[in-house]
């Protein structure tokens, strides 16, 4: 059973060449309660003990070494070959990590996660919102059901082999599916922006703990990030209703931090 803390739960956020969104998920995670950290991967190389002192790990999105080797593939080569078994011992104990966009490639391409993520079937970026549904069982999801968050991405295509696939329906790790909901109708755009096999947009590992997905639920943690927010808000004020500002993307956060503070 998870021991709770009377403290903040503490988030490490990765950084460094090339990832740029540790600022949008740093923010996230402290609006959500959290005392969030970003730590530059050579000074975590320097001090790999430091992960002892923290209860989340992030690897946030981003265009890591350029994405000159394959998405997220350089990083996490450094990441595996100098930290492999201090993430690992990390994610044994009862902790929480998420990868976005390219954190989940990352943490797919450093084995940590299963499955790949390929190029997008229309071989091109792709730089708009989805919906989705969870479908998996893990603390990150708890209480949801449907949700809309912003894409950006050229590598979101997840695929994997007949058995690993099997796998992940056995344990209820697939995370997300992507489905048409309001914010496609909205954008007369299809579900599945990238191909994706049976529309994955998000993974779990086996016991739930750690997430990769390719939206961003940083950048949706407000109503006001939605591109349809105007209408939405003229809908809600006809019926009389007040609006909820939070976005959808919030509940991640949130779910993360009371996993470590509610009983």
């Amino acid at each position: 059973m998870q021991k709770k803390l009377k403290v903040k739960p503490k988030v490490l956020i990765l950084s460094g060449y090339g990832l740029n969104c540790e600022e949008d998920t740093r923010f996230a995670f402290q609006q959500a309660g959290g005392e969030a950290t970003i730590v530059h991967i050579n000074d975590l190389i320097e001090k790999p003990t430091m992960l002892k002192k923290f209860q989340i790990l992030a690897a946030p999105g981003g265009f890591s070494y350029g994405d000159d080797t394959g998405s997220g593939k350089a990083y996490a080569n450094k990441l595996h070959s100098k930290l492999g078994k201090h993430i690992e011992a990390f994610m044994k104990r009862d902790t929480l990590s998420i990868g976005i966009c390219n954190g989940f490639q990352i943490l797919t391409a450093g084995g940590f996660l299963p499955g790949a993520l390929a190029h997008n079937d229309s071989a091109r970026y792709i730089d708009r919102w989805v919906d989705l549904e969870a479908v998996g069982e893990s603390p990150w999801l708890r209480g949801i059901e449907r949700l809309s968050l912003p894409i950006a991405h050229g590598e979101g295509r997840y695929v994997i082999d007949e058995s690993g696939m099997a796998e992940l329906e056995k344990d209820k790790a697939v995370a997300f599916r992507y489905v048409r909901g309001d914010m496609c109708t909205y954008m007369d755009q299809p579900a599945n922006p990238n191909g994706a096999m049976k529309d994955i947009a998000g993974v779990l590992s086996h016991d739930g703990r750690v997430l990769g997905m390719m939206p961003h639920p940083e950048r949706g943690i407000s109503f006001f990030h939605r591109p349809d927010w105007q209408l939405q808000k003229e809908l809600v004020t006809r019926a009389g209703k007040k609006i909820n500002e939070k976005g959808d993307g919030m509940v991640l956060f949130e779910n993360a931090i009371t996993y470590f503070t509610t009983k």
